[in-house]
């Protein structure tokens, strides 16, 4: 068995690092840029007086990112030659992902708002695999360039993690002639709905609650006629975009359907593994760096006269963070590897719970880390001087979104008590 990390991704992250210094570190220090960053983040990223959204000088400075690492060739890293990408692997994805969180907050990798400068991109792979020609054609280019950008409804008001349970629901109307859906329902915490073009909007179209089969996928513009944004939901890590929205006897063509009819979980769940994988490995980056900071503060500060490092009260918890760390590592990679290894639809029978473990234990593990951060650095690590508290309140949400880690635990017992995957027992 190999360990090591193949010559070839130790030099892309060399090439990303120089690269980091060279084009995103400037652009962070310019025009007072820093201030996304340092003690003011919060303030700098959120209007307050408009419903608690993102500044648009927020949201247009990691545009200008994205764009110098596009033109640089690392923005769409993951994906298939045909769409510029390189065939970025799962284990190179986890690997880089981990590097960019380890170095913490900058502009380079900014995991309150899902924004790298290695991106994930996983709508292109939905529109690829479930999308008409004329869904490719429009929306692969636009989701690239920026002039389609899509949110996610799926989650509602009654329903979270019981997605099967929906109450939105569409029915079949014809209008001039042209066939399509009449929509009326609701959903929560649609992020980006304030800049989307687009909603992939999750309807049932057959079918009774609990079943899998009958909920349908729709592409909903986001300035349909009916579609209302009721509220933003303002949340434990600011600024928020996950508003609650309406829809109301909204109209679209037969075309705007995404996939096949009634089988729209298929769309939700088509890249659920890739996200869950490439987190674990941002969560254990950041948690790498919640124990670094720490370990080399701990050396720094000198009460009472010798290092705070010298009390075990101090030492014990990061060692013990620093192994979990250490084995942690070595679960994603091997994942990410096997997922390497097979085909897509595999990966969901065999590697589900491996991804899902990887996955609440990473998110957990950070929130951990940065709390014992915290707790290191005394009154400057409560304080917004020091990134610890922003690392928690972001990570604190990685353990509900994506699926809650009781869904991910879920998913492992069920592989371990053979109801699921490869040992299923067939009593």
């Amino acid at each position: 068995m190999d360990f090591t990390v193949p010559a070839a991704l130790t030099a892309y992250l060399d090439e990303l690092d120089t690269f980091i210094e060279q084009e995103i570190k400037p652009l962070e220090q310019a025009d007072d840029n820093i201030r996304f960053f340092d003690h003011r983040r919060e303030w700098a990223r959120t209007d307050f007086d408009n419903d608690g959204l993102p500044r648009p000088e927020w949201e247009a400075l990691m545009d200008q990112a994205k764009r110098l690492a596009d033109e640089a060739g690392h923005y769409r890293f993951s994906l298939p030659e045909e769409y510029g990408g390189k065939n970025g692997s799962h284990l190179w994805m986890a690997v880089i992902r981990e590097h960019l969180a380890a170095k913490g907050l900058g502009l380079h990798n900014d995991l309150q708002t899902e924004h790298s400068i290695v991106a994930n991109l996983p709508l292109v792979l939905v529109f690829r695999d479930f999308g008409s020609q004329e869904q490719r054609e429009e929306f692969i280019p636009g989701v690239l360039n920026g002039t389609r950008r899509i949110t996610f409804g799926l989650t509602e008001p009654k329903h979270g993690s019981d997605a099967t349970f929906m109450e939105t629901v569409a029915k079949r109307e014809t209008r001039d002639g042209r066939p399509g859906w009449l929509i009326n329902g609701e959903k929560m915490w649609t992020t980006g709905m304030h800049t989307a073009s687009h909603c992939a909007l999750f309807v049932r179209t057959s079918g009774k609650d609990g079943d899998a089969k009958g909920i349908t996928t729709i592409l909903v513009p986001a300035d349909a006629e009916g579609v209302v944004i009721e509220e933003y939901l303002w949340t434990f890590n600011m600024p928020t975009d996950h508003p609650r929205v309406s829809f109301t006897n909204v109209w679209v063509p037969e075309s705007a359907v995404l996939g096949e009819v009634d089988e729209g979980l298929m769309v939700a769940q088509h890249f659920v593994h890739e996200n869950r994988i490439r987190q674990a490995a941002s969560s254990l980056g950041a948690a790498d760096f919640c124990i670094r900071e720490s370990v080399a503060y701990a050396r720094e500060r000198k009460p009472f006269g010798q290092e705070l490092a010298r009390n075990q009260a101090i030492q014990f918890p990061l060692v013990e963070l620093a192994t979990q760390v250490e084995m942690l590592r070595l679960l994603i990679r091997k994942t990410a590897w096997e997922m390497d290894q097979l085909p897509k639809p595999e990966i969901a029978k065999q590697l589900s719970d491996k991804v899902a473990m990887c996955n609440y234990w990473a998110n957990r593990l950070c929130c951990e880390a940065a709390d014992r951060a915290m707790q290191v650095h005394g009154a400057m690590g409560y304080s917004r001087h020091t990134p610890f508290e922003h690392i928690y309140r972001h990570h604190r949400r990685y353990r509900i979104t994506e699926g809650s880690e009781e869904i991910q635990m879920r998913k492992a017992a069920a592989f371990l008590f053979g109801y699921a995957g490869p040992n299923r027992r067939r009593d």
